[in-house]
């Protein structure tokens, strides 16, 4: 049975009030804008418009994606460009590391798009990534939201021996949409992903699921409970929005109550964080979740 009523809105010709956002303020943002533009530093928070910036960055919190901007996979729901990726920029750790030192992070959330067109699917450039900031940025703590890897235990390994604080691995949709949301990627290799992660002793994983695509209720209950099977410790809940009219369309707005319902039914279920809510993004409050 649909909970539709109750649970959100069909879209209407502008956002709903509740998502709509200041624009960013603040001694801490003000600054770290002007570092940014002034180095033309590349960050997510920057490039992908993120609603909660000025919050993130006023707390020493930035996300930063490595390996390019094209991706090898045309998810319904990314914005990022598809298409054959450039060469890769064996500077990038160094690149990336300077970024963070420059900005003064304290925690630093690292993604990037699907490199299925390289043997290791980009998977040493993670590590070396990780372990430049470790040299440079000793007090900066890390999370790591890696791609899928195709599955494969040796790339993710990799990501395992340098031991971030917190990997992520985001399921984005629950099981029916998958197909249709993520195109190249799989509900059961996601999970497996984050088991194997876990079962190789990293302390803190995550993952992060949209709403507002056509998902029910049970839907959602059951992806958070597959998390929690997979021994998943973190979970993001927030609304999908549309980047372009060539993307997916969003087919509701949940409301702000049912976001809290989901956190709640989370809690209970024993995650270590829950974060719901129609702005939460993946790195939103990234810095509690090392905790």
């Amino acid at each position: 049975m649909s909970t539709e009523t109750l649970t959100s809105v069909k879209p209407p010709k502008g956002k709903p009030k509740w998502l709509r956002v200041k624009l960013p303020t603040g001694k801490k943002y003000t600054q770290l804008r002007g570092l940014v533009d002034k180095y033309s530093l590349h960050t997510i928070c920057t490039s992908g418009s993120c609603p909660n910036m000025g919050e993130c960055w006023g707390e020493g919190t930035a996300t930063f994606m490595i390996l390019g901007n094209i991706c090898t996979r045309s998810c319904g729901f990314c914005g990022v460009m598809t298409g054959r990726p450039e060469q890769v920029d064996w500077s990038e750790p160094e690149k990336v590391a300077r970024s963070i030192k420059i900005m003064g992070i304290k925690h630093a959330v690292i993604t990037s798009v699907d490199r299925d067109d390289l043997k290791d699917m980009g998977s040493i450039i993670w590590a070396e990534t990780v372990k430049a900031i470790r040299r440079m940025n000793p007090e900066t703590t890390l999370e790591t939201l890696i791609p899928d890897f195709q599955g494969i235990t040796t790339h993710m390994d990799r990501i395992v021996e340098v031991a971030p604080e917190v990997v992520s691995h985001n399921m984005e949709t629950v099981k029916r949409l998958t197909r249709e949301v993520r195109i190249q990627a799989k509900y059961e290799r996601s999970l497996e992903v984050l088991r194997y992660l876990k079962e190789q002793g990293v302390g803190r994983t995550k993952s992060g699921i949209m709403l507002g695509l056509g998902e029910l209720e049970e839907e959602v209950v059951q992806t958070l409970r597959d998390l929690r099977d997979a021994q998943v410790d973190v979970v993001t809940i927030g609304q999908y929005l549309q980047p372009t009219k060539r993307h997916l369309p969003v087919k509701e707005f949940i409301i702000p109550e049912q976001f809290e319902k989901y956190r709640e039914i989370g809690l209970e279920m024993g995650f270590r964080h829950v974060e719901s809510g129609a702005l939460v993004r993946s790195s939103y409050k990234a810095h509690k979740h090392i905790q």
